[in-house]
């Protein structure tokens, strides 16, 4: 399962828009999004902040992403 990619779709983010925050290019955002090569631990950790989920959502095997979600409040 591709959580990066499905996170973004659920969060209504574009790639291009998640390209700027992360400060990283479009390719390599591309890569990660469609799984070719994993993001490093540094390049995760951002990723988990912009989207504002909890960074355990990319160790574990549950399909239930949602329930991962970081609080917000």
């Amino acid at each position: 399962m591709n959580r990066i990619k499905n996170l973004l779709d659920e969060k209504g983010i574009k790639q291009t828009c998640h390209v700027g925050k992360l400060g990283k290019s479009f390719k390599m955002v591309n890569t990660h999004a469609y799984n070719r090569k994993q993001p490093s631990l540094e390049t995760l950790f951002g990723i988990t902040n912009i989207l504002l989920v909890n960074q355990n959502i990319f160790n574990t095997r549950d399909e239930k992403s949602e329930n991962y979600f970081a609080n917000q409040s």
